[in-house]
């Protein structure tokens, strides 16, 4: 059993964090939260290009680098830290895992090189206005038509959905409901009766889409009426990776704070020296280093193919979003009066620290999961 990354995975850890730290520190986020976009695809060639980054879970047969969830983690844990303005949470993890689980060896040979190479920016739509995240509540339809498929609904909350080259998106078949009759299509991004808006929200840093299809042509993914099973799995290794991601969030804020109450001075002596404020530091040390804990073993456990996976994915995106807003709110107070301003950094992790608590399901939700998955 390891209990710690091999110097390999600290060294590309290390290498990333630089990366990032010099192309994209806050002052580039600020500038690229406030586009439309969200990302320029000048700044994603050259974090494909230079790191490779979309090709690290995709295997050597499909153009990538073959590492695992580790790894993975390594690099959302990195961007998270560093709020990186880019579509690798869409197109890499949730495109990437739903082709991987779902399609057939040509359709992976077709789609996975463009990924692996940053040509292509894709992403999976499933949720709808009812905001549930779960393949069951699928409304939107596939019928066939001359030979194809067509799709007639809508899907929301799509990440970077308007700025995607291919969609893959979860349909049904009509009449059916439930897990039944779910099926897996891929659609390129400017398809004809394809209609695409970005959402306002909260966390400007992380750009969402409501999609329009109306009789949108779409090839399948996959065996039709085949989808729930692939679909749960790419959830899992979504919710796994959103942890990663969440815990370096969390302790890049706690880092920050740290700092600042090191610098900051209150009657003549720095207030990190305050009883009141090592024990909140204290606290939140302990809250990320466990949040932190649940996400490694977690991908480990993706790695493993451990048969608790499903239980192991909901305890870590649980840990890791109470952790991330707890320590966001930490971080705020104990940069006081100027904690919340628009000057200061620190709302943007406070943002995306709320956004992703409610990604892919909160506490709450997955608490319940991880308690039904255990009891099964």
């Amino acid at each position: 059993m390891k209990f710690s990354f091999s110097s390999e995975q600290e060294e590309f850890r290390s290498n990333l964090r630089r990366f990032l730290a010099e192309r994209a520190p806050t002052k580039e986020v600020r500038r690229l939260m406030e586009s439309e976009a969200g990302w320029e695809r000048a700044g994603w060639r050259k974090l494909n290009t230079e790191l490779g980054l979309t090709a690290v879970r995709i295997p050597e047969a499909y153009g990538g680098q073959g590492f695992g969830f580790g790894e993975l983690g390594i690099v959302l844990e990195e961007t998270g830290r560093a709020l990186l303005c880019a579509p690798y949470f869409a197109t890499s993890v949730l495109a990437t895992g739903a082709i991987l689980n779902a399609g057939s060896e040509a359709e992976k040979q077709a789609l996975l090189p463009g990924i692996a190479s940053g040509d292509t920016v894709a992403t999976l739509a499933w949720v709808e206005d009812d905001g549930r995240w779960d393949g069951a509540a699928t409304t939107l339809t596939a019928t066939p038509a001359g030979g194809g498929w067509r799709l007639d609904g809508h899907k929301s909350f799509v990440l970077d959905g308007h700025t995607a080259d291919l969609i893959v998106v979860l349909a049904r078949a009509p009449g059916s409901s439930g897990e039944a009759g779910l099926s897996l299509f891929t659609v390129a991004g400017d398809a004809a009766g394809l209609s695409r808006r970005p959402l306002k929200t909260m966390d400007a840093t992380r750009k969402l889409a409501r999609l329009e299809f109306r009789g949108v042509t779409a090839a399948p993914l996959g065996d039709a009426g085949a989808a729930a099973l692939p679909f749960a799995r790419t959830m899992i290794e979504a919710a796994v990776c959103l942890a990663n991601e969440m815990a370096g969030g969390a302790d890049r804020l706690r880092e920050d704070s740290l700092a600042y109450a090191k610098m900051r001075m209150q009657f003549g002596r720095s207030i990190a020296s305050f009883q009141s404020m090592k024990h909140k530091a204290a606290d939140m040390l302990v809250e990320v280093e466990l949040a932190k804990s649940a996400a490694y073993y977690a991908a480990a456990a993706l790695d493993e193919g451990d048969d608790d996976v499903a239980a192991v994915a909901s305890l870590a995106k649980a840990a890791a979003s109470e952790t991330y807003l707890q320590t966001a709110i930490h971080a705020i107070q104990i940069h006081g009066g100027i904690g919340f301003t628009w000057d200061n950094d620190t709302h943007l992790w406070f943002k995306r620290a709320k956004s992703s608590e409610v990604l892919l399901g909160d506490a709450h939700h997955h608490r319940e999961l991880m308690m039904q998955r255990w009891a099964a």
